[in-house]
């Protein structure tokens, strides 16, 4: 599970991606910085 977290270019975690997934919530913010947006959907399915 820990080098599937969504990181910036830069190696940043976005934890208030990893939040709104755990609330079980829609994800509205900008994800244009993100290394690899697909990791979104998978941590989406395991929650």
């Amino acid at each position: 599970f820990g080098e599937n977290l969504p990181k910036t270019r830069s190696g940043k975690i976005m934890r208030r991606l990893l939040r709104s997934i755990a609330k079980g919530e829609a994800i509205t913010q900008d994800i244009s910085t993100l290394e690899n947006p697909a990791i979104l959907e998978q941590l989406a399915q395991r929650n």
